[in-house]
C-alpha cells in the first residue's frame, strides 16, 4: 500500500476496534482538544503543555479505553477482543499499561533525586519540581513514541513505523472531525457506534463486506 492508504487503514482499524462508545468518542473529543492546546503551548511553555498533554488529554482518553470499551466479543467487525489486541499496531491495552505505569511511577526518581542524579537544575520550590517533572514526563512521551516507532521498523517495516508516527502525530486533528457529533448521539440515547458511516478512500475488507 502506499502511504496514505496504510494511514487511513490504521485509522479505520483502530476506530472500528477500539471506538464503539460513544462517551469513549467524546473523551477522544476532550482529550483531542486538550492535545492540540499542548501542541501551541509546546512552543511557549512546554511544561504546561507536556501537563496538558498527560493530565488532561492522555487519562480523558484512557479512560474511554479502559472504563467505557467493551472487551466482549465485537459483533459488528466478528472479533474477539484477544484478537484485536494481537493485532493493534501501536499501543494495545497491555502496552499501554506498561506505559502508564512507567509515568506514573516516574515521579519516585524524582522523590529519589530532585535533580535526577544531576540531569536537571535542582529544584527551587513547588514550581522547580513541577519544572523537573514536567521534562521527565516529555521524556518519557518522546520516548514511547520513538521506541514503537523503531519497533515497528523492525516488525512491521520502515513505512508501517513511520505512518503510524504520522497517525499518532495527527489523531487530535482527526478524532476531531470524526467525533464531534458524540454528544448529540449520546443525548439521542445512541451509546455505541455501529460503524456504518464510516468513508475511506481505499477498499478495505469492512468496505468490501468481508469478515475480519
Amino acid at each position: 500500500m502506499k502511504f496514505r492508504e496504510e494511514l487511513q487503514l490504521q485509522r479505520w482499524d483502530d476506530h472500528r476496534y477500539y471506538h464503539h462508545n460513544r462517551i469513549n468518542q467524546l473523551l477522544h473529543l476532550i482529550s483531542a482538544c486538550c492535545f492540540l492546546t499542548s501542541y501551541t503551548l509546546l512552543f511557549i511553555d512546554p511544561v504546561a503543555a507536556v501537563m496538558i498533554g498527560w493530565l488532561l488529554a492522555m487519562v480523558s482518553r484512557q479512560i474511554g479505553h479502559f472504563v467505557f470499551e467493551p472487551k466482549t466479543y465485537d459483533e459488528v467487525n466478528h472479533a474477539t477482543h484477544d484478537y484485536k489486541e494481537s493485532v493493534k499496531v501501536g499501543y494495545n491495552l497491555s502496552r499501554k499499561i506498561v506505559l502508564l505505569s512507567i509515568w506514573a511511577l516516574s515521579p519516585v526518581l524524582l522523590y529519589l533525586s530532585p535533580s535526577l542524579f544531576g540531569l536537571l537544575d535542582q529544584p527551587k520550590g513547588l514550581q522547580g519540581i513541577i519544572d523537573n517533572m514536567g521534562m521527565v514526563w516529555l521524556v518519557v512521551g518522546i520516548g514511547a513514541l520513538v521506541f514503537r516507532t523503531v519497533h515497528l521498523f523492525f516488525i512491521m517495516g520502515f513505512q508501517s513505523g513511520l505512518v503510524w508516527l504520522t497517525k499518532i502525530l495527527t489523531d487530535p486533528f482527526h478524532d476531531i472531525k470524526i467525533y464531534y457529533k458524540a454528544p448529540y448521539y449520546i443525548l439521542k440515547g445512541e451509546m455505541y457506534d455501529e460503524m456504518t458511516d464510516w468513508y475511506l478512500d481505499i477498499e478495505t475488507p469492512a468496505k468490501a463486506g468481508l469478515k475480519s
